[in-house]
C-alpha cells in the first residue's frame, strides 16, 4: 500500500508519526512519501522539502510568501500524481491542504483524499465544509463535537481521539526534581508560554513581560517559567531580558525534554497563547489564562468570520467558559495580570478550571485506544469500503 502524506506544521507531524506507527501496526508492506518533519522522518518517511516552508499562520502573514507557497504546491503535486499513491493523506495546514488535494483530485480523478484534523467549521467560515466535500472523501476528527459537520456536507468523518491523551505525563517526584534543580522552592510557578512562531512571540512576548510585571508587584514570590519552542527559542530568550524576577527559560535546544512536562505539572498558573497548549495545560490540571493578538487586518477578518465566543478548546470541549481569555484589542497587559491573580487567590475559581479539564480529557478520549492507532483503524477502514486497502 503506497500513502502520500502531508504535514506543514509540528503538531501536524506529531499526528502523522503517530498514523505511521499505527498503520504499522495493522499492515504490513507500506510506503510512506510526502513531505514530513522530524518526528515522521524518524519513522522512515523521507520529506521532498522542508516542512516549516508550509507553516505560516494569518492572512497578512501568507501574503509575502504567496509565491513561494504556490510553488511548493505545484512540486508538492505533481510528485504525488507521478507516484501515483492508493491515497493522499493532508494532515492539519487546510488552506494548503484543501488546495492540494483539490489539484490532485483533477489529474487523477479516482483518488481517495483523506484529511487529518477537521477544519473549524464549527468556529467560522463554514462553509469551508462543503467546498471541501468536492475532493475529500474522509475526514478524521480531533474533538468530538466535529463528526456532524462533516458528513453533513457529504463527507465519511470519525473522531479518533486528540493526541494529548496519549502524551506522558510527570509525576510527583519529577516535580520535586523539577523545582529543586530549578531553584523554584516551594514559590508559586506561573508558566509563560507566548507561542510558537516567530510572529506570535513578537507580539505576545512584550505583552506577557508586562502583565508578569504587574503579578510581580503584588506577589514578589512568583516565579515564571517559559518553555521555549525550539524554532523560537533564541527569540524568547532575548524577549525576556527585560522581564521581572529572573525567568527560567525551558530551552528545547539543550535537551531533557522531560523537564518541559515537570513544569506543566508543577506550575500553579499558565499564561499561553491561545491554541492547543491549552489541551497540554489541561491534561496536567493547570489552570490558565489565555491571550493572543495578530496582525490588524488578519483579526479584522477573523472577528468578523467567527461564529463562536470562544476560541479557547478547554471551553468549547467541556462547553463551559471557565478560562479566561484576552483576545485581539483586549490583549492588554493590566486585565492579563489581574485573571492571572485571581487564579492563583481564587481557589473556587481554579476548581471550575480543573472540572472542566477532566471534563474535557475525558471527552477527549483519555484512557481509550491511542488515538494514533484509532486513525490508523479509521484510514483503512475508509480505504477498505471502496476496494483501496485491507478490511479492518
Amino acid at each position: 500500500m503506497k500513502l502520500y502524506l502531508l504535514a506543514g506544521e509540528a503538531s501536524g507531524d506529531k499526528l502523522g508519526a503517530a498514523l505511521i506507527r499505527g498503520l504499522g501496526s495493522l499492515v504490513q508492506d507500506l510506503e510512506f512519501r510526502g513531505v514530513a518533519g522530524s518526528e515522521m522522518q524518524q519513522e522512515s518517511m523521507e520529506s521532498l522539502f522542508p516542512m516549516d516552508d508550509l507553516s505560516v499562520m494569518g492572512i497578512a502573514e501568507v501574503l509575502p510568501k504567496y509565491f513561494k507557497l504556490r510553488r511548493r504546491l505545484n512540486e508538492v503535486v505533481a510528485d504525488c500524481v507521478a507516484w501515483h499513491p492508493d491515497a493522499l493523506i493532508t494532515i492539519d495546514v487546510p488552506d494548503f491542504s484543501q488546495r492540494m488535494a483539490c489539484a490532485v483530485r483533477k489529474r487523477i480523478p479516482g483518488m481517495r483524499c483523506i484529511h487529518y484534523v477537521a477544519p473549524s467549521v464549527w468556529a467560522w467560515r463554514a462553509s469551508r465544509a462543503e467546498k471541501m466535500a468536492r475532493y475529500t472523501d474522509h475526514v478524521l476528527a480531533l474533538l468530538p463535537f466535529e463528526p456532524p459537520h462533516m458528513t453533513r456536507a457529504g463527507m465519511t468523518c470519525d473522531f479518533v481521539g486528540h493526541p494529548v491523551v496519549a502524551e506522558p505525563l510527570a509525576g510527583p517526584e519529577d516535580v520535586r526534581a523539577f523545582r529543586a534543580e530549578t531553584g523554584t522552592g516551594d514559590a508559586p510557578i506561573v508558566l509563560a508560554l507566548p507561542g510558537s512562531r516567530p510572529k506570535e512571540v513578537a507580539r505576545l512576548v512584550p505583552v506577557f513581560g508586562e502583565a508578569m510585571h504587574l503579578v510581580l508587584a503584588s506577589r514578589p514570590e512568583v516565579r515564571t517559567v517559559v518553555p521555549a519552542a525550539g524554532p523560537v527559542a533564541s527569540a524568547v530568550r532575548e524577549g525576556i531580558r527585560a522581564w521581572p524576577g529572573e525567568p527560567i527559560v525551558l530551552d528545547p535546544r539543550d535537551g531533557a525534554p522531560e523537564l518541559k512536562r515537570a513544569a506543566f505539572a508543577a506550575a500553579d498558573v499558565a499564561l499561553a497563547a491561545s491554541g492547543t497548549v491549552s489541551l497540554e495545560l489541561a491534561a496536567n490540571a493547570t489552570p490558565m489564562v489565555v491571550a493572543y493578538d495578530m496582525n490588524w487586518l488578519s483579526w479584522q477578518v477573523m472577528s468578523r468570520l467567527a461564529t463562536i465566543d470562544t476560541v479557547t478548546l478547554v471551553n468549547l470541549v467541556a462547553d463551559t467558559r471557565t478560562v479566561p481569555e484576552f483576545l485581539g484589542p483586549d490583549c492588554k497587559p493590566s486585565a492579563i495580570a489581574e485573571a492571572v491573580n485571581e487564579l492563583l487567590s481564587c481557589r473556587a475559581a481554579r476548581e471550575a478550571q480543573l472540572d472542566a479539564m477532566a471534563t474535557t480529557m475525558t471527552r477527549l478520549g483519555r484512557g481509550e485506544e491511542a488515538p494514533g492507532l484509532r486513525a490508523a483503524r479509521s484510514v483503512l477502514a475508509a480505504l477498505a469500503r471502496n476496494g483501496n486497502g485491507p478490511e479492518q
